[in-house]
């Protein structure tokens, strides 16, 4: 959720209509002048604030409010075939999605190579929490080809980092097969999801992602999927791009 932004001036007090002589002693012996007391507001206070109020976003939905089913999304048609997401389900998809985070060229970026049960406890807060962060297979024609995360951007950390707009949502992404890599689809997908997202979720206005800067092929086809590149922010674990697919312009780009 975005920081909050410190009013310039505090609440107004209401004015005492009671007693008081024109040197601005009030009848009960005070001088009228109020004791204050400047508070400072830090980055910190204000990530604190940001917390908070997406905590209480977080309860006021239930689960599947905040992102919808994207299961229930209509298939996109693309360049590159009939393009839709699957939530993820352990029983089914584990072995798969545990299969990618494997391959070298992903690992050394997902950083979650190992047993199928590093990849479980990666879905496991996903699939039990609040449903700010969805998990998703990627199904071309039929067949499970690669793994997304749609999340409420502004609900995620990544929003202590930008200035982040209520209802901002994020996408992280892999190609799963090296058949479907450097050949454009990562790219042609980039742009149906995020329009998937556009379209299903009206309240959003932005779609976002921080792809890790090291990370050339990967930013190249967000540029080329019509998201503006719009900064560098330092994340706990990486230097990221930070890109922006706005609705408004997503007809041009």
């Amino acid at each position: 959720m975005p920081p909050a932004e410190p009013s310039a001036e505090p609440d107004a007090v209401p004015a005492d209509h009671g007693t008081a002589d024109r040197s601005g002693s009030s009848a009960d012996g005070s001088t009228g002048v109020e004791d204050t007391l400047d508070l400072e507001i830090t980055e910190e206070l204000l990530a604190l604030i940001a917390e908070g109020r997406s905590a209480g976003a977080a309860r006021a939905g239930a689960p599947g409010e905040l992102l919808g089913d994207p299961g229930a999304w209509p298939p996109s048609a693309t360049a590159a075939g009939e393009f839709a997401l699957l939530p993820v389900r352990p029983e089914r998809d584990l072995a798969v999605v545990s299969r990618w985070m494997n391959d070298p060229a992903v690992a050394a970026f997902w950083e979650l190579a190992g047993p199928e049960s590093v990849t479980a406890d990666h879905l496991r807060p996903q699939l039990e929490g609040d449903g700010r962060s969805i998990p998703c297979l990627g199904v071309l024609d039929g067949t499970p080809m690669s793994y997304w995360e749609i999340y409420r951007a502004d609900l995620d950390p990544l929003a202590r980092h930008y200035p982040a707009r209520p209802h901002d949502t994020g996408v992280h992404l892999l190609i799963g097969g090296v058949n479907n890599r450097g050949r454009g689809v990562g790219t042609t997908l980039l742009r149906a999801v995020a329009d998937l997202v556009l379209d299903n979720l009206p309240r959003c206005g932005r779609v976002v992602a921080e792809p890790d800067l090291r990370n050339t092929p990967s930013v190249s086809a967000f540029l080329s999927a019509g998201f503006r590149f719009s900064a560098e922010v330092d994340l706990p674990d990486k230097r990221a791009a930070l890109m922006i697919r706005d609705r408004t312009y997503r007809a041009q780009l």
